[in-house]
C-alpha cells in the first residue's frame, strides 16, 4: 500500500512564525509623500549649531594632530622624513633668531628714553644682532643640508630644506608648529 505524502499544515494566523507577509500594513500614499518631504536646505538652528560643533571638533583634532607632528594632519610643506629630520635638527639647538622679537621690544622701549645716544645705539645694536641672526641662519641651513645628505643621500635630497631650517630658527620655540619633538642639546 502506497502512502500519500502528508499535506503541509495550513498557515495558522495565530502562530508567531508566519512565513509570508511583511508584518506591517502597507503605508498609504499620504504617509509615503509625507516621509519624502523634507527641506532642500536644512535651515534649522539645531542643524547649523550641530554642523558648527562638528567643524570645530574636526579643526581641534587637526590642530592637535599638527601640533603633535602627526603626518596625517601636517601641511604639505612639513611632510616627509627629511623635513622631520630638519625640524628635529633645528629644535635640538640654540639659535639667535629666537631672541629677535624680545630684542625688538627692548629697542622699542629704548626709543621712549629721551636720550638720543641711547636711541641711536639701541638701533645700531639691533642691526648688529640681526646680522648675527642672519649668519646663524646661514650656518644652520648649511649644517642641516649636510646632515640630510649624510643621512638620506645627496641624490635623494629634497629642495628647500635649507630655507625650511633657516625659517624655523627665527621662530620662538614655543610658537613653532609642529611642536618641537626633541629637547635642546639632542640631535636627531
Amino acid at each position: 500500500m502506497a502512502q500519500t505524502p502528508a499535506a503541509p499544515a495550513p498557515n495558522d494566523a495565530s502562530s508567531g512564525d508566519s512565513l509570508s507577509g511583511k508584518g506591517r500594513p502597507t503605508p498609504t500614499r499620504a504617509e509615503r509623500e509625507a516621509a519624502r518631504k523634507r527641506p532642500l536646505v536644512a535651515d534649522t538652528k539645531e542643524a547649523k549649531a550641530r554642523a558648527r560643533a562638528e567643524l570645530q571638533a574636526q579643526r581641534e583634532k587637526a590642530r592637535q594632530g599638527m601640533a603633535n607632528g602627526d603626518p596625517r594632519y601636517l601641511p604639505a610643506r612639513d611632510q616627509g622624513p627629511q623635513r622631520k629630520f630638519v625640524r628635529d635638527f633645528v629644535d635640538g639647538g640654540w639659535h639667535l633668531g629666537e631672541a629677535v622679537m624680545p630684542a625688538m621690544i627692548v629697542v622699542i622701549l629704548a626709543t621712549f628714553i629721551p636720550v638720543a645716544a641711547v636711541q641711536f645705539y639701541s638701533f645700531v645694536g639691533l642691526w648688529i644682532f640681526i646680522l648675527f641672526v642672519i649668519g646663524d641662519m646661514i650656518i644652520t641651513s648649511i649644517r642641516a643640508k649636510a646632515g640630510v645628505k649624510e643621512r638620506f643621500g645627496a641624490d635623494r635630497m629634497e629642495k628647500g630644506l635649507g630655507w625650511y631650517a633657516a625659517m624655523r630658527t627665527i621662530q620662538m620655540r614655543f610658537l613653532r608648529l609642529p611642536k618641537p619633538q626633541v629637547k635642546r642639546g639632542r640631535k636627531p
